[in-house]
């Protein structure tokens, strides 16, 4: 990871991310496979359930559990 401090992922925002959103595209992806998007506190609902709706989403994590990796309870595979 760099040194720059991670922003979130929504369009037009530059704030600090604090969440991890793991999501996944069955029809793309396999079912292991996790992308990410990074939301701030405003928009980690926003982001949610955009693919919440989808069915996209699998997991959401605090940015700093996800840094922390397997075995702290986030996702295995990034």
């Amino acid at each position: 990871m760099s040194d720059e401090t991670p922003i979130c992922s929504a369009k037009g925002c530059r704030a600090d991310a604090v969440w991890v959103l793991a999501w996944n595209n069955p029809k793309l992806h396999t079912p292991e496979r996790r992308k990410t998007w990074l939301a701030c506190d405003e928009h980690r609902e926003y982001l949610s359930n955009f693919l919440g709706l989808r069915g996209f989403l699998k997991d959401v994590v605090t940015l700093d559990e996800w840094e922390k990796g397997p075995g702290s309870g986030s996702a295995a595979d990034r």
